[in-house]
């Protein structure tokens, strides 16, 4: 006979395990369910955007290409496109897959949020510049069409992302990417850089290592098969036609051609005195700020009081403060030793 304790013990136990798997949107159980689902709505969205993305390029989707930008198995990603078929944002035909209409409206408004969050981390955080792109794919899941638009409108409905990618409309309009490759651009020709492909990670890595980034002044001074040699404000930069090819530029008029020559305040001596011409279009968010807030604007006399025993940091005097700034900040700000306000 079992003993009526350990009977309501045992009973104890199943309700707690019970309760603990099924309870009402707290239990385990619907909690894996929700993950579940979230998961498979992630995967539809970036699923999407990927296809956006070949249509946008003229290029064939395929099972391999979506597989390989999901990374996720082959079998597994053509489980997902019956998914995505099923709800009707997607068709097969041709041997090729193509948005429908309601899928197109749904990955631009992915996009949307995607290239707003990049420009959030880029103006309001101080995420470094590589980040951005991984960092907005996390965050762009959770927001509603509502808080999308709350977004855009608190950082004044911005055009284009810290990229150069335009940012889609609420209601889904979307202007062509501006520029032509780098790679295309005549020798001794200035043009200004508009937009910087973000993907590959690695490639973009590498352009971010260079310090390039949109606005920047550049002219080529010598093409060959294996490398690209040009300026950019002021920086010499080689690079393989590969990677520069994932730098858009748009030519600058001939009339606006000429710039005033400047350099880095990094190669200011102690003693010294120069005029801000201005800050870097690297320098952003949260750094230009902070310099801005030092004083440090077009037109600002400047003077370096000492450097210290390693060489870095350096102090300066601006406005009648000393303020120390690294190599790798003295660098972003332009200077003119005329002394005439620029």
């Amino acid at each position: 006979m079992v003993d009526p304790v350990t009977a309501l013990l045992v009973t104890a136990l199943v309700v707690l395990v019970g309760g603990g798997m099924f309870w009402p949107r707290r239990g385990i159980f619907w909690r894996w369910q929700r993950m579940r689902s979230i998961t498979e709505r992630v995967l539809i969205e970036d699923a999407l955007k990927h296809l956006y993305d070949c249509e946008y390029r003229k290029q064939a989707c395929t099972v391999e290409s979506l597989s390989g930008a999901l990374g996720i198995p082959g079998n597994r990603t053509a489980d997902l496109l019956v998914r995505i078929e099923a709800l009707r944002l997607l068709r097969s035909a041709g041997g090729g897959l193509h948005l429908t209409p309601d899928g197109r409206t749904y990955a631009l408004r992915m996009l949307r949020v995607h290239r707003l969050w990049e420009h959030y981390l880029a103006e309001e955080t101080g995420l470094s510049e590589a980040d951005w792109h991984s960092e907005a794919e996390y965050r762009e899941h959770d927001l509603s069409p509502e808080e999308t638009d709350r977004l855009a409108e608190q950082m004044g409905h911005p055009g284009y992302d810290p990229h150069g990618d335009p940012i889609p409309t609420a209601s889904g309009e979307i202007v062509p990417r501006q520029g032509q490759p780098l790679t295309a651009l005549p020798v001794a020709k200035a043009a200004t850089i508009v937009h910087i492909e973000d993907e590959p990670e690695a490639v973009f890595a590498q352009l971010v290592a260079e310090g390039l980034t949109l606005g920047m002044r550049v002219e080529i001074t010598s093409i060959s098969p294996r490398r690209i040699r040009f300026w950019a404000d002021g920086e010499e930069h080689v690079l393989a036609p590969v990677l520069a090819a994932n730098i858009s530029v748009v030519p600058v008029p001939e009339e606006q051609e000429a710039e005033a020559p400047y350099e880095p305040l990094s190669g200011l001596k102690p003693g010294e005195t120069a005029r801000v011409i201005r800050l870097s279009r690297s320098c952003r968010g949260l750094e230009r700020r902070r310099l801005m807030d030092l004083g440090i604007l077009p037109g600002t006399r400047i003077e370096v009081e000492m450097k210290s025993p390693t060489g870095d940091p350096t102090a300066y005097r601006v406005r009648d403060s000393v303020i120390a700034l690294r190599r790798e900040q003295a660098s972003q700000i332009h200077i003119t030793r005329q002394m005439e306000v620029a």
